[in-house]
């Protein structure tokens, strides 16, 4: 292991036993990956909020007006994101396996599936955010989607909610399929995991950061400069095409819902096109116009890189 690794294991393990000068270097280190999640995170689940709140990102979401009170949700989703990064137990974990650097071992963990999953169940009190198009497939959808991740029995399940269980099993299969085919069946995955090399070990069962989001290798420079320069175009464009792109692309919200919000936020899409009056084809032009803008400001980024 070569000197620069060594001082960084020194200093994560130097922050794990409360060293002053060593957390703040953490601290600092861990910052921009941070800033980073947290605006990713916090447009994703914004919804009204933008329209409603002063936001307390560096790069404020959204035109609330000046006298707005100001969204805690940015502060709160950094100091989250802060205790779970920067951690004893986090830091202690850290041993520089394949060359992988301090900075990679945070940056691979706070991209990770089960750190997503993890800030979700914070921000929303302990349940996951249940897609709109789980919610659509029946009232009690919300409910089975919990009880399912939760691992509960069919049985238990409509006891809860007051159904037969033919019912439940038919709704479960229908969440399952659902979500099956759009991949995202991981959503049903409980709120932690143990990893199969660690169910001999005295704490494994009391330590929630056991939820394989370990990194082993460093990412490929270009792929990191691909999500760097995404980051970059998707911040000049406007909320509205943000909230259009996260809604309808990241988050498969139907249309019909994305219409409803822009109605009720009375914000139109075309020109001439009052937002209660703007129809599904328009909202997906306005879909189109847009990923062909995201595109066209990653090229130009590009260019203007080379000179």
């Amino acid at each position: 292991m070569n000197t620069a690794l060594t001082e960084q294991l020194e200093l994560a393990q130097n922050a794990a036993n409360g060293d002053a000068a060593a957390r703040k270097k953490i601290n600092s280190l861990i910052h921009p990956i941070i800033n980073y999640q947290t605006a990713r995170f916090c447009k994703r689940f914004c919804f009204e909020n933008r329209y409603r709140y002063a936001c307390s990102l560096e790069q404020p979401i959204g035109p609330a007006s000046k006298d707005a009170l100001l969204c805690e949700w940015g502060n709160a989703s950094y100091g989250w994101m802060l205790n779970d990064l920067s951690n004893s137990k986090r830091l202690l974990r850290y041993e520089a396996k394949f060359d992988s650097s301090l900075n990679n071992y945070i940056y691979s963990v706070a991209n990770s599936l089960p750190f997503y999953e993890r800030w979700k169940d914070w921000r929303f009190d302990g349940n996951v955010y249940v897609p709109t198009y789980i919610q659509q497939l029946h009232p009690d959808a919300r409910h089975v989607f919990y009880g399912l991740r939760a691992q509960e029995s069919t049985a238990l399940i409509a006891q809860k909610i007051g159904r037969c269980e033919q019912d439940i099993q038919q709704l479960s299969r229908d969440i399952i399929v659902c979500l099956t085919q759009k991949n995202r069946l991981h959503l049903l995955n409980p709120p932690s995991t143990v990893s199969l090399t660690e169910l001999n070990s005295d704490s494994a069962e009391n330590d929630e950061y056991t939820q394989g989001d370990i990194p082993s290798y460093d990412e490929a420079a270009e792929i990191t400069e691909q999500k760097l320069n995404l980051h970059s175009a998707w911040g000049k464009l406007d909320p509205v095409e943000q909230f259009v792109l996260e809604a309808l692309i990241i988050e498969q919200q139907d249309a019909e819902d994305v219409l409803v919000a822009l109605s009720k936020l009375n914000i139109s899409i075309k020109q001439g096109v009052a937002a209660h009056q703007t129809n599904r084809q328009q909202l997906y032009y306005y879909r189109r116009k847009t990923i062909v803008k995201l595109n066209q400001l990653m090229v130009n980024n590009l260019n203007s890189e080379k000179y």
